[in-house]
């Protein structure tokens, strides 16, 4: 019997080390970690690779449970097919365990909880940006170059200057000062 661990940041810039140190403490003896992973998708290769290394009697455990997947059916298919294998479960943060009916009905509550954090989340995001699109704003990178510097750029052509020298009055890259250049009046 071995507790092993699984971890999963969403993007490769996030730092684990939370939740290995989390693991480690908790007895993890091997940690299985997805670097820039979303938990809505089942098809994670560290995921799986944990999920192939598991054993009858060992103990699946993870720092919190949206790191097993954010998808209720997702988990709940993980943790039925876990538990058809007589290998445990538990959940750090929330303190869910698979030992008994009480912790599988928490679980089965627990990762309906997490979908419905995700789709609220998802939802407001949607609305959001649905709003500030009928304000006149629009998401994205802001423009280096505004629609007065690409008309200056395009006298500033006519006039012979190379576009590497319009790129550094503009401060902006030759390929941005080119992109204005070609952009018809």
């Amino acid at each position: 019997m071995a507790t092993i661990g699984y971890a999963r940041v969403s993007t490769t810039d996030q730092d684990p080390q939370l939740q290995l140190d989390a693991l480690s403490e908790a007895g993890a003896v091997r940690v299985f970690t997805d670097h820039g992973a979303s938990g809505s998708k089942a098809d994670r290769p560290q995921l799986m690779a944990c999920l192939d290394h598991l054993r009858e009697g060992d103990v699946l455990t993870v720092w919190k449970l949206d790191r097993l997947g954010r998808d209720t059916r997702h988990v709940l298919d993980v943790i039925s097919e876990l538990t058809e294998r007589k290998i445990n479960f538990t959940s750090i943060t929330e303190g869910l365990h698979t030992d008994g009916p009480m912790g599988r009905a928490m679980l089965t509550i627990m990762a309906a909880f997490a979908q419905l954090e995700r789709d609220t989340m998802i939802e407001r995001t949607r609305a959001g940006l649905a709003a500030a699109a009928q304000n006149g704003r629009r998401g994205g990178r802001p423009r280096k170059v505004d629609d007065a510097l690409a008309l200056r750029a395009r006298e500033l052509k006519s006039k012979g200057i190379s576009a590497q020298e319009i790129a550094m009055m503009l401060g902006c890259s030759l390929a941005t000062a080119y992109r204005h250049l070609s952009t018809p009046t």
